[in-house]
């Protein structure tokens, strides 16, 4: 191993310098290799970097200064934090390329503030990569082959590089095409496959990442280059891809009928008009992210060939959801409408229809809600019907509180039940068996209220310890909390336990109804009525919820109470849980499975700059991509594929759908507003008042034209009452505990009236899902979520990728403060940059990263988001510095403001979260069956998983 030092001074001024010693023994690092530039691989010898840092301050001090105990000491230490540096993401072993290590000696250096021995390495560098750029060039250099089909030839340099300018077009103030171009031969060896050549180009780009976010844009490009070759069996430069998407259409039709993938139907379709209308330009739109996330998961294949591209995928989608037309002769016009939405992303369909939209299996619904019944029958009933619904990419939610508690009589045989616990072990082990056919983990979330008497054995079935045939550490919980739970935690009552076999019309009442029921009960108790039950101070189950939330990061906290007063369908039945995410509240019973499909409009792409230069909601815009939205959303229901009766009853009946949005964080960068101010309160009420207005003028205008849907009469919306008044109906009942702004800006009254006239076509219109894979696809922040990082690695099936806040970029660039010391303190500093000074306090506090924003702000924003909404919103709250009384005043906050449901905790762990390099790594890829993923970080076990990491993104059975 060889490192590059500046050149020392001549021999005759300079006294000899004995250079400091290794920190270690080499043979310590005998598992760690060395890549020198000619690929040569030798082993890491840390001694040498101590060499050479000692050279460097030997050519700027000279011998003496080099020679002082204060140099020797600090070789010493910045020799060991470059090692440190190297090795500690890859304890076991790793191989570095030899600017890899070069790298971190000057990053060592300026962090230390010897800029003058820096800026003399640095210059060294470059003046010696110079003259080996000036040796390549040489006549007597060996020529590069590559292997294609078989025969070896030349490397056409010239064709890779002009690939890669392509490929960075619009992009020259960000990116530089002659590094990636250096970087992509710097990688290759002579007989290369070509497809490796352009795998080393995007692994190239990608690797740059780190400098500037456009990078991602000209890795995705590079990508697209290879997924064309792919699906076209051929090149093709991007201006040819107009007349390349129009002749390829119809036979990716015809192939994909041919191969039983795709609805014949599509056939019928004019595709001469559809694919003229495919916009090769929107390919460019895509980051590294989004289309490799397409390409590894959502691209149709046959014998693992892709024959999508990504203008052929969302026309596929929008010809899908287009069979939902009655007019035939207007199903080019809208599949051509919904083209032109999905792929401008101003909005996109969840991931169940992205993946089945026009496939011979249209399982289009995204979640499912259940209630079981408490016998043996309706138990393995519900078992089986998560396995069916699950099959095709369906997320669920159960409502296990009908059945009867551990120790109640069974009168069939005269025994005593063995309570809820043991079935959901099984409901668990389905979830991992059936994992939504081969494409991402099976998800399910169970729901128990709080007065159920198995409550406290429910609420330990997420820990690492005890007995493992009670756990179920693959299954997500939640509480289904009555306000008479919280009004008792609050004013220091008891609380009682009860079995349902005991208590069964608890599980179907609401608000006061459930209140004289339940005393009722707990006077039976008194009298020896009831002998099953369990009393106790309400606090003491209150804090072992939250004990068990911060431990486990389960069950989740949400509301029965709010779910049921302010839901419009409260005339036909109940809401026994919420979904997989907690942002469906949609009634159930024994004869009805809840049915929502889902779709998010990307709300940073419906702002506009006003002539005064400030950000604003396009209103005009936003009703345009709102209306259409509706109109996809609700053929869903009738060309989606029921793998159960009671789900398709329910659907057809009902007609609910909902609507989310993503993006708002990137909205408040945009608008240069904190997520922890008055501000962002302020948007997030007007911005979810304005999105809420036009999907239910939406709706009632697909009334109009279709018919109400069939439950119509007697509704909240029949008797005039809209979601933001729903709110008193909620304060009534609770006799008061209710908190909410009730301002509002738009004319509700007019649309009051115009539903008072048409009706609704839909019973629920509203849900703000986590979005957590289709905001990757269109490159914007996940939902209502803060930014969790500024820069980091997110982990998902698809590989890792560099995630680096393009919009804090984009300051530090025009302040000079984007530079390499910057993305190592990033790094350092896990994200954040709370702690680095030199950038300007108004930065830090608008780029304050999730952890840094206090719960509060969380939770005001999605009150005044809740005001609106017909159903609820996935909240995860986090939470730094957990304590008892933090968890306390803000879940207590949460139900006092209203809130119908949060997520998950998500808490700071003792480590640090994965550092990037943002150098190298592997190509990205699916996980085989036997590649074991990695698990969450757990903080004494509390939830630390952060946005992308498995298991976090279980929740994509929603988005």
């Amino acid at each position: 191993m060889q490192l590059s030092t500046p050149s020392a001074r001549p021999a005759a001024t300079q006294p000899a310098a004995r250079p400091a010693a290794a920190p270690a023994d080499n043979t310590a690092y005998t598992d760690y290799k060395v890549i020198r530039r000619n690929g040569a691989v030798v082993g890491f010898e840390p001694g040498k970097i101590s060499i050479a840092l000692t050279k460097a301050f030997l050519a700027v001090n000279g011998g003496q200064g080099a020679a002082s105990a204060r140099v020797r000491e600090l070789v010493e230490v910045l020799t060991a934090q470059v090692v440190n540096a190297l090795v500690r993401r890859q304890p076991g072993g790793a191989t570095f390329h030899i600017e890899d290590i070069q790298d971190q000696v000057e990053l060592a250096l300026m962090r230390s503030g010897e800029h003058d021995v820096a800026r003399a390495y640095v210059l060294y560098r470059e003046k010696r990569s110079q003259q080996r750029a000036l040796l390549h060039t040489q006549p007597d250099q060996p020529v590069l082959h590559v292997t294609d089909d078989g025969r070896r030839v030349p490397l056409d340099a010239q064709h890779l590089h002009a690939v890669i300018q392509a490929a960075c077009v619009g992009l020259d103030d960000y990116v530089s095409a002659d590094g990636i171009f250096n970087e992509t031969v710097k990688n290759l060896y002579d007989g290369v496959p070509t497809d490796e050549v352009f795998k080393s180009a995007i692994l190239a780009a990608r690797s740059q990442l780190e400098k500037d976010p456009a990078y991602s844009t000209v890795t995705a490009r590079l990508l697209l280059h290879t997924i064309r070759k792919e699906v076209l069996g051929k090149e093709v430069e991007q201006d040819e891809m107009a007349g390349q998407y129009a002749e390829y259409f119809p036979r990716f039709i015809a192939r994909g009928i041919e191969a039983g993938l795709l609805n014949p139907k599509l056939a019928e379709f004019d595709l001469a008009r559809l694919g003229a209308a495919l916009d090769h330009a929107r390919d460019l739109q895509f980051n590294y992210l989004g289309l490799q996330t397409l390409y590894d998961r959502y691209f149709l294949h046959v014998k693992g060939e892709r024959i999508e591209l990504p203008q052929v995928f969302f026309m596929r989608v929008s010809m899908g959801l287009a069979l939902g037309e009655e007019n035939e002769a207007e199903r080019e016009t809208r599949a051509i409408e919904f083209y032109r939405l999905l792929s401008s992303f101003d909005f996109m369909s969840s991931t169940p229809t992205l993946f089945n939209a026009g496939t011979t299996h249209s399982q289009l619904s995204s979640c499912y809600l259940t209630t079981v019944s408490d016998d043996l029958e309706g138990i393995y009933d519900a078992i089986k019907e998560n396995a069916l619904l699950a099959k095709y990419a369906g997320g669920l939610g159960n409502d296990w509180t009908p059945v009867r508690a551990l120790r109640s009589h069974i009168k069939g045989t005269n025994g005593e039940s063995q309570g809820v616990v043991p079935f959901l072990k099984v409901v668990n082990d389905t979830a991992v068996a059936v994992n939504q056919g081969g494409k991402r983990k099976g998800a399910v979330c169970t729901y128990l209220e709080t007065w159920h008497l198995d409550i406290e054995e429910f609420l330990e079935l997420r820990k690492n310890t005890g007995d493992e045939r009670r756990r179920t550490h693959d299954m997500n919980t939640a509480n289904w909390i009555p306000d008479l739970f919280m009004k008792r935690v609050i004013e220091g009552g008891d609380w009682t336990l009860f079995s349902p076999s005991d208590a069964p019309d608890l599980h179907d009442k609401v608000g006061k109804a459930f209140e004289e029921a339940y005393t009722a009960y707990e006077a039976k108790t008194q009298t020896g009525e009831l002998t099953l039950f369990k009393r106790m101070p309400a606090i003491t189950l209150w804090r072992k919820m939250l004990s068990m939330l911060f431990e486990t990061g389960h069950p989740w906290i949400t509301f029965k109470d709010p779910c049921n007063i302010r839901s419009p369908q409260q005339h036909v039945g109940v809401v026994h849980s919420s979904n997989l995410c907690t942002e469906i509240t949609l009634n159930t019973n024994e004869s009805e499975i809840a049915v929502c499909n889902l779709g998010s409009v990307n709300l940073v792409a419906h702002l506009k700059t006003l002539d005064d230069g400030t950000v604003a909601l396009d209103h005009d815009k936003l009703k345009r991509t709102i209306g259409t939205a509706m109109r996809m959303l609700d053929n869903v229901i009738d060309i989606n594929y029921y793998a159960v009766d009671k789900a398709r009853n329910s659907n057809a009946k009902h007609r609910p759908v909902g609507l989310g949005i993503m993006g708002f964080q990137d909205a408040l960068h945009k608008m240069r507003v904190p997520y922890a101010s008055q501000d962002a309160i302020e948007f997030a009420d007007r911005s979810t008042e304005a999105v809420c207005y036009y999907a239910y003028w939406a709706s009632t205008e697909l009334a109009a034209e279709r018919g109400r849907y069939s439950s119509f009469r007697g509704s909240l919306w029949d008797r005039g009452i809209l979601p933001q008044d729903s709110l008193e109906l909620l304060r009534e009942e609770r006799g008061g505990y209710v908190e909410v702004d009730t301002s509002a800006t738009l004319d509700w009254n007019a649309l009051r009236e115009r539903i008072k006239e048409h009706g609704m076509r839909n019973s629920n219109c509203i849900a703000i899902a986590p979005t957590a894979t289709i905001s990757n696809i269109i490159g914007v922040s996940a939902c209502i979520e803060p930014t969790y990082q500024n820069l980091y690695v997110k982990s998902n099936l698809s590989g890792e990728f560099t995630i680096v806040n393009d919009y804090l970029v984009r300051d530090l660039k025009k302040l000079g403060l984007w530079d390499e010391v910057m993305v190592a303190d990033l790094k350092y500093f896990d994200g954040s940059l709370s702690k680095i000074d030199r950038v300007p306090p108004e930065l830090r506090q608008l780029y304050a990263t999730a952890f840094e924003v206090e719960p509060r702000w969380l939770v005001e924003c999605a009150a005044r988001r809740q005001k609106w909404i017909d159903q609820s919103q996935s909240l995860n709250i986090y939470m730094a510095g957990a304590s008892g009384k933090k968890l306390d005043e803000t879940y207590k906050l949460a139900w006092q403001r209203g809130l119908k449901t949060t997520y998950y905790l998500r808490t700071l762990g003792a480590t640090s979260a994965e550092k990037s390099t943002g150098r190298g790594g592997e190509l990205n890829a699916v996980p085989t069956a036997g590649d074991k993923l990695p698990e969450p970080e757990v903080v004494g076990a509390a939830c630390t998983m952060r946005p992308g990491d498995p298991g976090f993104e279980e929740c994509e059975a929603c988005q």
